[in-house]
């Protein structure tokens, strides 16, 4: 297995647009009702809303492919972009998705590990994510990695509210432990 990765560009929206909503779908989907998931699709993945994240300079996009097949995909953010400004001066990891049909194999990894080494090349203080507070897989993932939980938001999905943990960590001690500086 081979996984490669690739920055995306306005003419992948729809394959982004495709990819979005079924990973969406695949995470989420038995949490949210039909109306609650299509409301969230109609505004968050709507062709418009992303190709304005996709022309956006403090934001990047890139899919993770597998044998040439789109398996996942990666959004990272940085100044106003950043659905949050809690922190001064940090990157975010908006979105990482992965198909069903690819997890466990290392591709979540793949693209996470590569969302670090790109914040390693910022000049950022910090990087952060947000993380359903009901998902304990991921939160333990992110605990490897020593993310530390420093505050929630709410995360809307249709007219119900959701809670994400916060989760952050110092790109200089990301740096000491990988050994990458700008």
């Amino acid at each position: 297995m081979n996984i490669t990765f690739k920055k995306i560009h306005l003419d992948d929206l729809m394959d982004l647009r495709a990819i979005a909503m079924q990973t969406f779908r695949e995470t989420f989907g038995h949490h949210n009702t039909e109306a609650e998931l299509e409301d969230y699709f109609n505004t968050a993945f709507s062709p418009e809303t992303l190709a304005s994240e996709l022309m956006d300079l403090d934001s990047q996009h890139y899919f993770a492919l597998v044998d040439d097949a789109i398996a996942g995909y990666l959004k990272l953010n940085q100044g106003a972009a950043q659905t949050e400004q809690e922190l001064a001066n940090a990157f975010e990891v908006q979105r990482i998705y992965v198909l069903k049909a690819f997890q466990g194999q290392g591709v979540g990894k793949f693209l996470f590990e590569k969302a670090l080494q790109l914040a390693c090349e910022t000049d950022c203080e910090w990087v952060w994510l947000g993380v359903w507070d009901q998902n304990y897989k991921a939160q333990r993932f992110y605990e490897k990695y020593k993310f530390e939980r420093f505050s929630e938001h709410q995360f809307p999905v249709g007219d119900k509210v959701d809670t994400d943990w916060m989760l952050r960590r110092s790109v200089a001690s990301l740096q000491a432990e990988f050994g990458q500086s700008k």
